[in-house]
């Protein structure tokens, strides 16, 4: 690593001596304090395993030394990095790309606090009806038994379940399963020959049945025991019944209803919920019409509106609408004139609110508003929402751990960003980032480049010091990209095979929008943060295409279902015949699985092979053992100790809980039977710690197998363990295997792929690997549609389509489509000069 003197100006440095987290290969490397720290280098070198897994964790580790072993227990703890030493650490924060709670109870203004700042406000400074007493400050919040609407709980909708929900088609007959919303399988045909003992007609179409037979079997909570004949005819069961014969078993009628409610209310598995929600009609609630708060609480205004209403609006209305009260300019009610005290509370507390709403605006997130679900927000759009918590927090002597704040940001509101991360540099703070986005790291005091390449070829310092050094730095993969000022050339543009057309498009803050996406090309989407975008893309067009097509569309697992708001489209429809298109793929940031049993080789297939292999040696044909025997999912392969899961969990009272590896598989999760068969020399587990680098090499005369590890290289995924638990996978890891999943597919065609910032996460090469794989994917007969922020990929693309000009209500619309050469030069675009300026128009 080249030796670079301190400079002069910084006041001090934090020492890390060995540090060995993850890749880190006993990384010695010292940081500035009160400066603007990145790091870069190419995705899985190692930034993030020095950032957080070793500089944050162990300031927290620090920290939580000094606080009760009670009040400990409260943290999430993070485990005590790997490394030698570190000396001159201040206290850290750290805001990262977490999805926060998946609850549609979490808000932006519960995230800010600026919802208890409103409560207060309506509870000692609105306006309350006539006669009506004080209501304290918890009595405005739904989630609360003194403020939440007694009808619906303060979930603002009503559930229901009618006949026709329950019964889709009313020509069948009981037997034929009219009754969709009861249990497929055998938990249905219980109900059915219970129906038949209790003497009702399951033969006959269900609308010639009498209404009240109908009622009762749908609505009714009795749950009557009565003998069950299995496989007896109506006819045989009432002899049966006649002469008191033995019957199969006693079983319990549960009515329609009465299933679905209580399935939905007690289940634990997702697909259970799923099944039944789908036989729940929602409406706002009759009560509070959507509010959910009581009346009473409804009741109370300020400028005119009640909570509800207010917590509705863009907190960039919301922040002019206070402003005159904060400055004191607004009127005074006959009641504040009596009562001078109401006018200092009222000024106070809209003064703390404005100032608050001054650093979410000033971060370009003006467009959303208090009562917006946590859930619906991208990671990078919470991440801002917690660093300007922190601003206005006023912090003294923190180093902040910032995880790629640029991710989803358009250039206008990466510069935006610079100026609040300057904000809290010049309060005298430390920021350590890890960051991708070039503009970023020019305005770094310090870069720290990690590599030189990914997983166990990573893990070095390059280099450590001001950004003009990295110029000196042969193998950075950062350092060509920082400064050759070359200029991307726009290639010439593919002509589109033909049209997507959509019209009427009204959803969110889209209006009647109508837009042509050309066929048989790579589309860029573009237009500032909250400007439409994802509405556009991920939902409307998601969504009509996969109804043209027949194909059914995964819903959000995030939050409850019950809890997931009706989406606000009112209009939309295809204008076009898809012609070419015969299926769609949509490749998101979601997890490819939700337990550490699911990961990448599973994922992929390539692990049905895998364990084929292993079935096929002459070993495990000896003692007959099948692919079975080597998945640790199953009770022959895995081992018994652990269930498969490789560790066990150690509960230490007051301290972190401990994860340490099986005594009995040594973390190999396998049982010994299954460890005994080799393959060339490994055994299952074995082949499952390889690197996909590593595996390729190995499996380089198994042609399934290796063409599966080749398209994850292209994709840059070289560096991950075949074994690597799905839960230890970012979001744009997770893309990635899903798109690698999608490009083995050998010679589809047809296919209209949907990708939403697929270069979040990544290192500019990265980001050129990837834009070779979606050209592949065009030139073999498909047509790639993308949002995205980055100027490299909107120069590569064919067709640029930006939405704007601005965010929320201020978007919306097409602002300007065509090649990008030709959006460069459109004169209300905001992304037109950034585009211009890369492509040195």
């Amino acid at each position: 690593m080249p030796a670079t003197p301190p400079s002069a100006e910084l006041t001090g440095f934090v020492r890390v001596r060995g540090a060995r987290e993850h890749n880190l290969q006993n990384v010695d490397v010292d940081l500035p304090r009160d400066a603007l720290v990145v790091f870069t280098g190419v995705s899985g070198s190692g930034k993030s395993s020095l950032a957080f897994g070793t500089l944050y964790a162990e300031a927290q580790r620090r920290y939580l030394e000094s606080v009760s072993p009670y009040a400990r227990r409260l943290f999430h703890q993070m485990a005590v990095p790997a490394v030698d030493s570190i000396d001159g650490l201040p206290p850290a924060v750290a805001l990262q790309q977490q999805r926060g709670a998946p609850s549609t109870r979490s808000s932006v203004g519960s995230v800010t606090t600026l919802s208890n700042l409103l409560r207060m406000l309506y509870s000692r400074a609105g306006d309350y009806p006539a006669g009506q007493g004080i209501i304290y400050a918890e009595a405005f919040s739904p989630n609360t038994p003194e403020g939440a609407c007694p009808t619906c709980h303060g979930l603002g909708r009503v559930y229901e379940v009618t006949e026709q929900s329950m019964v889709p088609d009313p020509s069948l007959t009981i037997r034929e399963r009219a009754i969709a919303a009861w249990p497929p399988a055998w938990g249905g045909q219980n109900q059915r020959d219970i129906l038949v003992t209790l003497g009702y007609d399951v033969d006959t179409p269900w609308r010639d049945l009498p209404q009240k037979d109908r009622d009762w079997i749908l609505f009714t909570d009795e749950q009557p025991v009565v003998p069950v004949y299995a496989g007896f005819t109506p006819e045989q069961t009432r002899q049966a019944l006649k002469r008191k014969l033995e019957p199969s078993y006693m079983g319990t009628f549960t009515g329609v209803r009465r299933h679905v409610l209580h399935t939905f209310a007690t289940t634990h598995s997702p697909l259970m919920k799923k099944r039944v929600a789908q036989y729940l009609l929602s409406s706002d609630c009759p009560a509070c019409h959507g509010k959910r708060l009581r009346p009473e609480s409804l009741a109370v205004t300020f400028a005119g509106l009640d909570i509800a209403e207010l917590s509705r609006l863009p907190l960039q209305r919301l922040a002019s609408l206070l402003q005159p009260y904060a400055r004191g300019e607004a009127g005074q009610s006959p009641h504040e004139a009596e009562h001078p005290e109401q006018v200092v509370v009222k000024q106070r507390i809209a003064a703390d609110l404005t100032a608050r709403l001054a650093g979410l605006i000033d971060l370009g997130l003006g467009y959303l508003s208090l009562e917006r679900s946590t859930p619906t927000l991208s990671p990078g759009e919470l991440q801002r929402l917690r660093l300007a918590t922190q601003l206005y927090s006023n912090l003294f002597g923190v180093v902040y751990v910032l995880d790629e704040p640029s991710a989803g940001l358009h250039p206008a509101d990466t510069e935006a960003l610079l100026a609040a991360l300057a904000g809290l540099k010049s309060a005298g703070n430390s920021l350590f980032v890890v960051e991708h986005d070039l503009d970023v790291i020019r305005q770094a005091d310090w870069l720290v480049d990690v590599g030189p390449a990914a997983g166990e070829r990573g893990g070095h310092i390059l280099y450590s010091g001001p950004p003009e050094g990295l110029q000196a730095v042969a193998e950075s993969q950062t350092r060509p990209f920082l400064f050759d000022a070359a200029a991307r050339a726009a290639r010439l543009p593919r002509t589109p095979t033909g049209w997507l057309k959509l019209a009427g498009v009204t959803r969110n803050n889209l209006h009647q929008l109508d837009v042509a996406f050309p066929l048989g090309v790579f589309t860029t989407i573009t237009g500032v943060s909250g400007s439409g975008k994802s509405s556009l893309i991920s939902q409307v067009l998601v969504e009509l295409v996969a109804e043209h097509l027949g194909q059914e569309i995964t819903p959000e697992e995030e939050a409850d279902a019950l809890d997931q708001p009706a989406p606000i489209t009112l209009g939309g429809q295809l204008t076009t015949d898809l012609g070419s298109i015969k299926r769609l793929v949509q490749v998101d940031q979601k997890p490819i699985g939700r337990t550490p049993r699911s990961n990448m080789a599973t994922y992929t297939g390539l692990f049905d092979h895998v364990r084929k292999l292993f079935a096929a040696t002459p070993a495990a044909r000896q003692r007959r053992y099948d692919a079975g025997r080597f998945s640790f999912n199953v009770a022959k392969g895995r081992c018994e100790n652990c269930q498969g899961e490789g560790f066990v969990m150690v509960e230490l009272l007051f301290l972190p809980s401990v994860y340490a590896p099986c005594p009995g598989c040594h973390g190999a999760r396998y049982n010994a039977q299954a460890l005994e068969v080799n393959y060339r020399g490994k055994n299952i587990a074995e082949v499952l710690g390889l690197t996909v680098d590593e595996a390729w090499a190995f499996f380089a005369d198994e042609p399934p197998v290796h063409r599966a590890l080749t398209v994850l290289r292209e994709v840059g995924l070289g560096y991950l363990r075949l074994g690597q638990p799905a839960t230890e996978l970012s979001g744009g890891e997770a893309q990635r295997i899903k798109l690698a999943t999608e490009l083995q597919r050998i010679g589809r065609g047809n296919t209209l792929y949907i990708l939403d910032e697929p270069t979040t996460g990544l290192h500019p090469a990265d980001v050129e690997r990837l834009l070779v794989q979606l050209e592949a994917l065009v030139a073999a007969g498909n047509t790639v549609i993308v949002v995205e922020h980055d100027l490299r990929v909107v120069a590569s693309s064919d067709w640029v389509i930006d939405i704007g000009p601005g965010a929320g209500e201020d978007g919306g619309r097409v602002v300007a489509t065509g090649p990008p050469a030709v959006v460069a030069q459109a004169a209300a675009s905001r992304t037109a000069p950034y585009l211009k300026q890369f492509l040195k128009l």
